[in-house]
């Protein structure tokens, strides 16, 4: 609407611009002024989708040589970019498939720089978008991901020393040799699994495959009954309540209940953390850990749980 040429006095028909009937609603130079200020903010926003490219564009493939293209998923209005294997992007199953077919743009991209980097000794850490692109279009020629590593082929230093390049082709007739030996960089590197890893506290002598991890509803029901013992329990201290028979009545609830919600209050850090975490192993709740032992480790050993391996934890 901002840039309708009617409230000058103007029509316009097709590519051409013409005096219209009716008379002008603004000022020229301010209509004017608008258009540069909505060309400005136009150049900008282009400018900032150009920088947004694929760092790895073009020069990313799988093991079966296949080129990898960037892509994308949306979930809860978050956009979390890959790389994916062309291939499998189009849903093909007649070509063999790469060890590895999607990996975090990410990730591979945060290894590559740093490769570049201490290839080249510099240890500062580029922030600008079109820095990295010309650090990579610099450098590199091809990567290669492996099932365990990364392969990079760099660019082959150019040197003039004279030689004629072919008159057909417009290269040096050594190019093909030289790339063919160009240096590369051999990175080992595993693919970031799809799911964050919880170390699940473990019964002895059981599998990690065996434990699930304990169930939403009733890891809530903990949290809340560690809260609502921690709370009474600064009540009482504090003065704020005469005792656990206010309390009781206060939720009109029994004295028992008070004082078993209250020892949850002392239940070990490293209990208290693996429930919020969500790392407890299924069938432990609120009824498991009331009244708990005084000792810590008595706490662990009378769930049947081996001591964490971080004990913050």
């Amino acid at each position: 609407m901002l840039r309708n040429r009617f409230y000058i006095g103007e029509v316009r028909f097709k590519n051409d611009i013409f005096p219209g009937p009716q008379p002008a609603l603004m000022d020229r130079e301010l209509f004017e002024a608008v258009q540069a200020k909505l060309t400005e903010q136009w150049s900008h926003r282009t400018v900032t989708r150009t920088k947004s490219a694929a760092l790895l564009t073009g020069l990313l493939f799988d093991d079966a040589g296949h080129a990898m293209v960037a892509t994308h998923a949306t979930k809860n209005r978050v956009r979390y970019r890959y790389y994916v294997s062309r291939p499998q992007l189009r849903g093909s199953t007649m070509l063999p498939a790469g060890s590895i077919f999607r990996v975090p743009a990410a990730d591979i991209e945060a290894v590559v720089l740093k490769a570049l980097a201490a290839r080249s000794g510099d240890r500062t850490e580029t922030t600008a978008d079109q820095s990295q692109h010309g650090i990579v279009a610099a450098n590199v020629a091809r990567i290669e991901v492996r099932k365990n590593q990364i392969a990079i082929r760099l660019n082959p230093p150019v040197a003039d020393d004279g030689r004629d390049s072919d008159p057909v082709t417009g290269r040096d007739p050594m190019a093909q040799n030289e790339e063919q030996h160009s240096p590369k960089l051999l990175i080992p590197w595993c693919k970031p699994p799809s799911r964050k890893f919880r170390e699940i506290l473990l019964p002895p002598a059981v599998s990690r495959r065996e434990v699930r991890p304990i169930k939403p509803e009733r890891r809530t029901a903990l949290i809340k009954s560690i809260a609502q013992g921690r709370e009474w329990l600064d009540e009482i201290i504090s003065g704020q309540s005469q005792g656990v028979e206010q309390i009781a009545a206060r939720h009109k609830c029994g004295v028992r209940h008070v004082n078993l919600t209250i020892s949850m209050a002392f239940i070990a850090p490293a209990l208290v953390n693996a429930a919020v975490e969500g790392r407890l192993p299924r069938g432990i709740g609120v009824a498991s850990l009331r009244d708990p032992p005084a000792e810590w480790s008595l706490q662990l050993k009378r769930l049947g749980l081996d001591q964490p391996t971080n004990p913050s934890r």
